[in-house]
């Protein structure tokens, strides 16, 4: 049976056609059976007549294909209605801005929220598939560095499955995050062509396109009621076109859109200079034009990096906005009641630059006074904070920023001048406060700092963990907290467990679901349930059977792909995450050759069997942090080639972290490291997903490990290391990292042991960086946290020594984990910040408590 709809609300996919609504009368109708017999139908067909094969001359990918077609035909179909009830409502619409959406690979996921996954793996199974087998076939879409770009894609999948009207933004990098290969344990950046074979999920919109303008001049001007006008003028131009993903909701028949933006150039040809014979200048300006959506964060070490980097950020923010508008219009004449009509979040300080774009299209395309103007956009912004560390926030020089967008610094200045004002009034005489709060950085050159203009225009301004919103109000944004409490939230991050408990984790999603039902898929507190059954034996066995093929599926996997044989009984110490100096994969390195110290010391020392876990990817640009990579490389060298302790320590490090490899890793692991300095990670949701997956964390007080420690109790993790108020104590009481070694025997061994070119015989000079920067300034104080971290590792190996005693501790995590839910985030976005309705059947339990997180 087929569901048709009609009504004269009915029109394009995206929004206002053009026509007129009374003329808009068409049919639409869910015609694709979502059955066994269905899917087949659609594979056959959609390989037929899309791809012009058959089951001789398909390839895996074009079955892949095949199948990917299927289901986004389902998904069409929703999709139209899901926006043609918007529009017919005319509801507010939430718009997510980012730079990053760490989206991964769709197939398996579209299959779960529309609610097909077993008809769909039979389908499969009777055409003669593998399932893995073709799945696998979709590359990994790295559109997004690490956390920011996946936490972007978890919310995604929380407003849709929450029913929020809401609409992703960012770009569609022709080459995504790059595909790392460890090539003699050096880290070797490879392009990532996630496109070359297309891409099923993606629609073309070019009727959409805007352009977008560069560079230029800008003309004052008195029009003929004495009103200073400005022209902005000899812009080079570049076309925005956008290309459109579906994102459905879990079992909802809601579908929302992620639309990127694709660089094309304005002028594609130039037949004169082709005429002349000059080929290379004839295409000069196309290819120039569609560098800006080539690859995702260019190494801005250079000049043109920096260029390149901020025309990515106006190229997005500015397409954005336009389409903002031109869908706020179809709708709506009156764009005094925008903020009414539409919510904008910063998902960090890369869109920021969509602020002065507003402003700039309010005045002077759309004809409006500042104070009408700014009313509208200090009502339409709100801003997520993303890190702690000063030299992380993003800030542009005031001559690049000129030449690039002259008009866009002229509102800047003017925008800082009446903040400014308005400091003044309030802190009379305070002239330091003035230099400290102003938009504009003195210097030589001066600097435009991004994160005061998102605080200066946003209504509401949020951290990311509670430490972390903490520190942002004490510290980091002082000023601005004093003078706008108002503004500033806590909204601690979320993941969604649709991909990283129920796709990732199938044996545990199957047992928790037949112990306490699957409601926990739309409503995580749910998974508090399972704690009436934590006393059971049998479920537990259960519990620990479900963790233990897990642990042979990823032992196998570090087999086929490194040639490393683990023991899967061993115990399985994983820290996975971007390679940085602040998350301290050094502290973990150095931990390991104390363990290999002490078995080499006594091998009947008792030492737990483990395998160490690495993955992660570093900067192309980051010495230190590639430096690293290449030392736990020659770390897992020597002892995996120790025929002395292959039993007792083995050492792996995954190459290509990603999407798909994550969701491979976190069912298999036993213990967290979640290891950065204290008052140093916003948050992280890479803790969150071990914890969903049932594993213990050993960490510091930083980011979300202070609120998993709350969930669990002390008991069921293990804490460690100096706490915020004792780093900093620390810091500007002076630190010197050499008093911590010479009271540390094993850490003065273990030093001892690197400087002797252990690890390093052919290159003695080597890893003499890490050494002197431990030694001299080690400034995110590992030798001040090394025994404490091996006294808490102590801890875990007496702990995983009862493995009844662990399972529990284990199920305790999992069933704990309700609140780090991205539905629970979303729900506290919606109701604090973007005054959106939810749906109340999926998040009541959030929102009726009134409870903030």
């Amino acid at each position: 049976m087929s569901q048709e709809f009609t009504g004269n609300e009915a029109r394009q996919n995206d929004g206002d056609s053009g026509q007129n609504k009374a003329d808009q009368t068409q049919w639409i109708s869910i015609k694709r059976p979502m059955t066994k017999d269905g899917v087949i139908s659609s594979f056959k067909d959609n390989r037929q007549y899309f791809l012009a094969k058959d089951q001789y001359s398909a390839t895996k990918y074009d079955n892949f294909m095949a199948m990917a077609m299927s289901i986004r035909d389902r998904l069409v179909e929703r999709w139209i209605l899901t926006q043609q009830r918007y529009h017919r409502e005319n509801l507010k619409r939430v718009y997510y801005l980012s730079m990053e959406f760490l989206i991964g690979r769709l197939l398996a996921n579209n299959i779960l929220n529309l609610g097909i996954w077993d008809e769909s793996l039979q389908a499969l199974e009777e055409i003669g598939f593998d399932a893995d087998t073709l799945l696998n076939q979709e590359p990994d879409a790295g559109l997004g560095n690490g956390g920011l770009g996946r936490l972007a894609a978890c919310f995604l999948d929380s407003m849709a499955t929450l029913g929020i009207p809401a609409y992703g933004y960012g770009i569609r990098y022709d080459y995504g995050i790059f595909h790392q290969k460890i090539i003699d344990g050096y880290q070797v950046e490879l392009p990532d062509e996630w496109l070359k074979r297309g891409n099923p999920w993606e629609f073309a919109r070019p009727e959409y396109t805007v352009k977008v303008r560069f560079y230029g001049k800008t003309r004052s001007f008195h029009d003929r009621n004495g009103r200073l006008r400005v022209v902005w003028a000899d812009t080079k131009d570049v076309l925005a076109v956008p290309y459109d993903f579906p994102v459905p909701g879990y079992k909802n028949d809601v579908v929302n859109t992620l639309r990127l933006w694709s660089a094309r150039s304005a002028e594609e040809f130039d037949f004169e200079y082709f005429n002349d014979g000059d080929y290379e200048r004839a295409v000069y300006d196309q290819v120039f034009s569609e560098n800006i959506s080539k690859v995702l964060y260019p190494n801005d070490i250079i000049i043109q990096g920096k260029e390149l980097r901020l025309k990515q950020e106006y190229f997005f923010t500015a397409a954005a906005i336009s389409d903002i508008i031109r869908r706020f219009k179809a709708d709506n004449s009156d764009l005094r009641v925008f903020p009414e009509k539409a919510v904008i979040q910063l998902n960090d300080t890369h869109p920021s630059l969509a602020i002065v774009e507003l402003m700039r299209i309010l005045i002077d395309e759309e004809d409006m006074e500042w104070d009408s103007a700014w009313n509208i956009v200090s009502r339409s912004f709100a801003y997520t904070n993303h890190t702690i560390m000063p030299e992380a926030l993003e800030s542009w020089p005031v001559p690049l920023f000129e030449k690039i967008l002259p008009r866009h610094l002229q509102l800047i200045y003017e925008i800082n001048h009446r903040f400014l004002r308005e400091v003044a009034n309030r802190y009379p005489w305070d002239q330091f406060r003035l230099g400290r709060m102003s938009i504009i950085e003195e210097g030589d050159p001066k600097y435009i700092r991004m994160a005061y203009l998102s605080i200066v225009a946003s209504y509401s301004i949020n951290g990311v963990s509670a430490l972390h919103s903490k520190l942002i109000k004490e510290t980091l944004f002082k000023d601005f907290h004093d003078l706008w409490p108002e503004k500033f939230n806590n909204k601690t991050n979320g993941v969604t467990q649709r991909r990283w408990l129920r796709k990732a984790n199938t044996g545990l999603a199957g047992l928790i679901s037949k112990t306490i039902s699957d409601k926990w898929i739309t409503n995580l507190n749910e998974l508090e349930n399972l704690m009436q059954h934590i006393e059971d034996p049998s479920f537990r066995e259960q519990w620990r059977q479900v963790k233990a093929e897990n642990k042979k599926k990823l032992s196998n996997y570090i087999f086929q792909t490194l040639h490393i044989q683990v023991n899967p009984e061993a115990l399985f110490d994983v820290q996975v995450k971007r390679i940085h100096e602040y998350k301290r994969q050094l502290l973990f390195g150095l931990y390991i050759i104390s363990q290999y110290l002490k078995l080499k010391d006594n091998p009947n020392a008792g030492i737990l069997p483990r395998t160490f876990i690495f993955g992660g990817k570093s900067a192309p640009g980051y010495f230190m942090a590639k430096l690293a990579i290449k030392f736990i490389s020659r770390i897992a060298d020597i002892i995996n080639n120790d025929k002395g302790v292959k039993d007792i320590l083995r050492v792996a490090f995954l190459e290509n972290y990603s999407v798909s490899l994550a969701e491979n890793i976190f069912p298999g692991s036993d213990l967290s490291e979640q290891i950065s300095t204290a008052g140093t990670e916003a948050s992280g949701t890479g803790c969150m997903k071990f914890m969903l997956n049932g594993a213990l964390t050993i960490g510091t007080l930083d980011g979300a490990n202070i609120e998993i420690k709350e969930a669990v109790g002390n008991e069921n993790l293990f804490i460690f290391g100096l706490r915020e108020s004792e780093v900093q104590a620390l810091k500007h009481g002076g630190y010197d990292p050499k008093q911590y070694i010479s009271r540390s025997p094993m850490l003065k061994e273990v030093f001892s042991l690197i400087q002797s070119h252990f690890f390093s015989p052919l290159d003695p000079d080597l890893f003499d960086p890490i050494i002197d920067n431990l030694l001299l300034k080690d400034p995110f104080m590992i030798c001040a946290d090394f025994d404490s971290y091996c006294q808490a590792q102590d801890r875990v190996s007496s702990e995983y020594r009862n493995l009844d005693v662990w399972t529990k501790k284990s199920i305790v995590n999992t069933a704990k984990s309700g609140k780090f839910s991205s539905d629970r985030t979303i729900a506290e976005y919606a109701k604090q910040i973007w005054g959106v309705p939810v749906n109340q059947k999926l998040c009541g339990e959030f929102l009726g408590s009134g409870q903030n997180y």
